[in-house]
């Protein structure tokens, strides 16, 4: 099973991931970017606000590659449950919305239709849901993705790829505790891959248990 952590810069989705490295030592741990040199040259640009924003999105697609070949397909293969921190919907979401205003027509799309010939999708996505200004603040706006305008055309690309696709999708309100948060997290991870493996319906599983809600 391939589970992926998706949310905004500051939404404490890293957070919750290493929590979930605690609970489930067993899985597969991975994050985009990664720590290869594919996964350095994302990082050098993220921090250069003139870099061209097609060029950025290939070096995320270069990263991306080498992942799926060198840990996730594996790690499948071998029957294993892999949880990544970030993975394609960051990539729709974030590199759409860095190409909005460049001559790419329908962006969201565009960025899709390239990765849709060799990536391998979730089976099942946890989304953090916060605010784009809580998001901001908490990240401290360090680069050109974590400034809060920008991140309120991200959210808008989540929230279109979460229509698209609702039964893949469990949205957990991050706006609370990270104490709360982690609770939600790994509740919703429990059961997402308890049915997956023939408990349930992936489908079926919400963030409505007592974990997930407020106190």
């Amino acid at each position: 099973m391939l589970l992926t952590l998706e949310g905004l810069d500051g939404s404490g989705k890293t957070t919750a991931w290493e929590a979930l490295r605690h609970a489930r030592p067993d899985a597969t741990f991975t994050h985009e970017p990664t720590d290869t040199w594919y996964g350095e040259a994302v990082r050098r640009s993220l921090g250069d606000d003139d870099a061209d924003p097609l060029a950025d999105l290939f070096l995320f697609t270069a990263d991306h590659a080498d992942h799926l070949s060198r840990v996730v397909r594996p790690a499948l293969a071998d029957g294993e449950v892999v949880i990544s921190d970030r993975y394609t919907d960051s990539r729709y979401a974030y590199q759409a919305a860095s190409l909005a205003d460049t001559e790419i027509r329908r962006p969201l799309e565009y960025v899709r239709g390239i990765h849709g010939a060799f990536t391998r999708e979730p089976d099942a996505t946890i989304y953090l849901d916060v605010d784009p200004e809580t998001a901001a603040a908490r990240a401290g706006a360090t680069d050109k993705f974590e400034r809060a305008a920008f991140l309120a055309e991200v959210q808008s690309n989540y929230e279109r790829l979460i229509d698209a696709e609702p039964e893949r999708f469990v949205r957990v309100d991050a706006g609370r505790s990270p104490e709360a948060v982690i609770d939600a997290v790994e509740d919703v991870a429990d059961r997402l891959i308890d049915a997956f493996h023939g408990d349930g319906d992936v489908a079926d599983v919400d963030a409505d248990s007592d974990a997930a809600r407020d106190d």
